[in-house]
């Protein structure tokens, strides 16, 4: 009898060891989504929420920050310089991508996470060679360089790559087969949705558009939210983490175009994939979602409105970005950290310490 109760009790100290050791292993696992609404002020997301009925996904982010958006050169920053504030936690030059200001290679929070054993992702709207994500993978001089850029993208292990682009990865002026490079490395590399099989594969290379995807407007229909969704479940994998970055690359480009209601469609596209981003996170709570613009493009304000009729008179002073302040939204573990002023390179710095990886 004493031996059937040692065995018991060991027994039971065993599961309770397991249990602790699960558990302190599911803290110790972090996800960060990380989405950048390109030129997306906070007149910008006033406009989408005057145009529907319903409160943005956004606004269900509980934390709020105002960031300062400069460049090292320049007051009012591009996306370049401001996508590797955000992926290096440095200044840089307007139009250089992860490389400081004498063109040496900044290390990005992608490359960190993929170093310490964390699934990437990133998910455009645009081609993945276009100045925000390649600031996230690819050290370039030059932000044009979509042929080099989609040369150092192939250098790394990304796990989800979901964007347009896959022209400069095939069509390319050195003849070099950047696909068959991928498929080679594992990645599966559709044509369609319908391509990718039911089981996900390890990782994936989906070029939705030759060049730059469509606009809202122009029937691109849900694909941001659907890639956003099919991202996520296949980052979900890694016992580890992960680290997701998701651009409404086209909100940018309907400030610039002073296009309102193109602005206000992308605005409204990008959050319903902030949308699929929250829902994920509130099954995966140890997932921080972060929201926040790159720069303000447009100079847009909004001098008149009709709650009832949910309508606004969205009104430009530039065909391009300014220089003020945007707003961060966050959610999950660790979002107070995003709350205050702050400058963009600080974000770097607050990802790296929610996902625990050492700079």
């Amino acid at each position: 009898m004493k031996s059937l109760f040692r065995i018991l009790v060991f027994a039971v100290a065993g599961l309770i060891v397991f249990s602790c050791n699960r558990a302190v292993k599911e803290e110790e696992r972090q996800n960060v989504i990380l989405f950048i609404g390109d030129g997306m002020g906070l007149a910008q997301l006033c406009a989408a929420t005057g145009s529907v009925a319903d409160a943005l996904n956004i606004e269900r982010c509980p934390y709020v920050g105002l960031m300062k958006t400069q460049s090292q050169d320049n007051y009012v920053t591009d996306s370049a310089a401001g996508a590797t504030a955000f992926s290096t936690g440095h200044k840089t030059k307007n139009s250089y991508l992860a490389v400081d200001s004498t063109g040496n290679p900044l290390k990005t929070i992608l490359e960190f996470a993929e170093d310490a054993g964390l699934s990437t992702g990133l998910v455009v709207t645009c081609a993945v060679t276009h100045a925000t994500p390649a600031a996230f993978i690819a050290h370039q001089t030059g932000r044009e360089n979509n042929e080099a850029i989609a040369a150092d993208i192939i250098k790394t292990d990304v796990d989800v790559l979901i964007g347009g682009g896959r022209k400069y990865f095939e069509s390319r002026s050195d003849g070099q087969n950047l696909i068959s490079n991928l498929t080679s490395r594992g990645y599966t590399v559709p044509d369609s949705i319908w391509q990718i099989p039911s089981v996900l594969p390890e990782k994936l290379a989906w070029f939705r558009a030759s060049g730059h995807m469509p606009g809202a407007l122009n029937g691109r229909g849900d694909a941001l939210a659907e890639s956003v969704r099919l991202a996520l479940n296949m980052l979900a994998r890694n016992k580890k983490g992960f680290f997701l970055m998701v651009e409404g690359s086209q909100i940018d480009w309907a400030c610039h175009s002073n296009d309102s209601l193109w602005l206000v469609k992308e605005v409204l596209d990008f959050d319903k994939a902030v949308g699929e981003g929250l829902k994920f996170a509130s099954g995966h709570k140890n997932t921080t979602v972060i929201v926040l613009a790159d720069h303000e493009t447009g100079g847009v304000s909004l001098p008149a409105g009709n709650l009832t009729q949910h309508t606004v008179n969205i009104r430009f002073s530039s065909h391009d970005h300014t220089g003020i302040m945007v707003p961060v939204y966050a959610s999950g573990p660790g979002a107070s950290l995003f709350t205050g002023v702050y400058d963009n390179t600080a974000i770097f710095h607050k990802m790296m310490h929610l996902l625990k990886l050492k700079e």
